[in-house]
């Protein structure tokens, strides 16, 4: 898709096409309403500001659409990373494709993910968020060990600025897409 693309959907389909970025939908409606984009760095720019704009339960909305890292049946089974299913709904291709550094991970490693994966959900109420593009499986479990000990207050920032992040790599992705649906 292009941007002279996104900018000439309706509405409706602009926010389904923006919450593959992120997955709240007050920033997805927001982003549409935005609309038309000059540039793929006024997106960029009018997504931070939206997004930096949204209350905690937005944020918590766009941590809930996304997989626990680690967390994906395929890295346990050995399949690939990246799923070929050419209709997969482009999110979840760009989960697989972003935490496809856990796809090298042993299972005892895996493992441990997963339980330090379930402790964070257990002390902050949500996934843990990183963006994980170029980051392996050690690196995101120092990453979650490190995060374990952030107070609350502190945490949701620093998980609302990893989601900032991932969203901005998937607006250039969702701009980048070939037209094919």
């Amino acid at each position: 898709m292009t941007i002279e693309r996104l900018n000439a959907l309706g509405a409706a389909d602009a926010e389904r096409e923006l919450r593959q970025c992120c997955g709240s939908r007050a920033w997805a409606a927001r982003m549409a309403a935005a609309r038309p984009f000059a540039s793929a760095d006024a997106m960029a720019v009018t997504a931070n500001v939206i997004w930096a704009a949204l209350d905690e339960s937005d944020w918590r909305e766009a941590f809930a659409a996304h997989p626990r890292i680690g967390g994906d049946a395929r890295l346990k089974s050995g399949a690939p990373a990246e799923p070929e299913r050419e209709h997969e709904p482009l999110g979840e291709r760009w989960a697989a494709q972003e935490q496809s550094g856990a796809a090298a991970a042993a299972p005892p490693l895996l493992d441990r993910l997963a339980a330090k994966n379930r402790e964070y959900e257990a002390r902050f109420g949500y996934i843990f968020i990183v963006c994980a593009t170029g980051k392996s499986a050690d690196e995101m479990l120092s990453l979650l060990e490190r995060r374990l000990t952030h107070d609350p207050r502190d945490e949701i920032r620093v998980a609302a600025d990893e989601q900032r992040k991932i969203t901005q790599l998937r607006l250039q992705k969702l701009i980048a897409e070939p037209d094919a649906r």
